[in-house]
């Protein structure tokens, strides 16, 4: 499987800002720090445009990137992000996908909507089985170096930095190689023409929900990724309980179907539960713990 190895300088253009500031506490209108020039006027000019009492929280937010630039320029000295991304034959059948003879099973949104809209399921959008005619579905895996985990260990303030921005850096790596996946390998967008920041809000085709996101919120479909996609080759390995180490880490699926979108699964009942673990082939038990946020109380 093609496995890409990336210098930190080339993906930190792809880090979306936005989620590194709210781990911190800052609000999303903070985070256009990173859209300004460096240069000093500039800067005074970005933090004279807030009202005097939001000031002191923008200087701290500039403080804040000022110090994740060193710390990334310290990094890009040291590691690296890998990336593993292979394109499988698939169908769906029901609420699974069928990839590569691997039965991955899938949630339905099961709670109604106001609109009357369907319930969906990731399974929606790849070809029916009954179909007779295979579809693709592209998996993949990224990972910044455990390496980074050693980093300004005696320094709680910059190793929580360093932590914040390699799990941001795991997410831009994917990004860029999703770009590089649909332009070339797949070849379904060859010619998409897209800025770091419309690729950031998603104005390309197709989606690529991550495990734990909401449309595929159960951790434990991270040992069906595994055996597809032998994730050790980048060097990430699994606890018992599926999450993956290193902690900045990232697997999921990749859709090309011109319709799909980004939904969250929310609450399920007793019922999908219990026919969920039966395709699982898990007791319902230790499905009930991995999808105990998802279960309707």
């Amino acid at each position: 499987m093609p496995t890409i190895n990336y210098k930190i300088h080339e993906v930190s253009p792809y880090i979306n800002w936005i989620y590194f500031f709210h781990a911190w506490g800052f609000q999303p209108k903070f985070a256009a720090i990173a859209n300004i020039h460096g240069c000093d006027s500039c800067r005074a000019m970005w933090l004279a445009a807030f009202p005097q009492e939001e000031r002191s929280k923008a200087a701290e937010a500039m403080q804040l990137f000022k110090e994740a630039g060193r710390v990334l320029n310290r990094l890009d000295e040291k590691i690296s992000v890998q990336c593993i991304y292979r394109l499988c034959s698939a169908n769906a059948e029901g609420d699974n996908l069928i990839i590569e003879d691997k039965v991955f099973p899938l949630l339905r949104q099961q709670t109604p909507h106001p609109d009357g809209s369907p319930f969906l399921c990731l399974s929606d959008f790849i070809r029916p089985l009954s179909s007779g005619v295979p579809d693709t579905i592209g998996l993949f895996a990224s990972s910044v170096s455990a390496e980074s985990e050693g980093c300004y260990k005696d320094d709680p303030y910059k190793h929580l930095l360093v932590q914040t921005l390699t799990d941001r850096l795991a997410e831009a790596a994917t990004e860029k190689m999703h770009e590089y996946v649909r332009k070339t390998v797949w070849g379904y967008a060859p010619d998409e023409s897209l800025s770091i920041p419309d690729l950031l809000v998603e104005k390309y085709q197709g989606i690529r929900p991550a495990v734990g996101y909401p449309s595929l919120p159960d951790q434990s479909v991270n040992f069906i990724l595994d055996e597809l996609l032998d994730m050790q080759q980048i060097g990430i390995t699994l606890t018992e309980n599926g999450a993956m180490y290193p902690h900045a880490s990232v697997c999921g699926l990749i859709f090309s179907h011109p319709q799909s979108r980004y939904f969250a699964v929310g609450k399920i009942g007793e019922d999908q539960l219990e026919d969920y673990a039966c395709r699982r082939g898990k007791p319902i038990e230790e499905m009930r713990k991995f999808l105990a946020a998802n279960l309707k109380s």
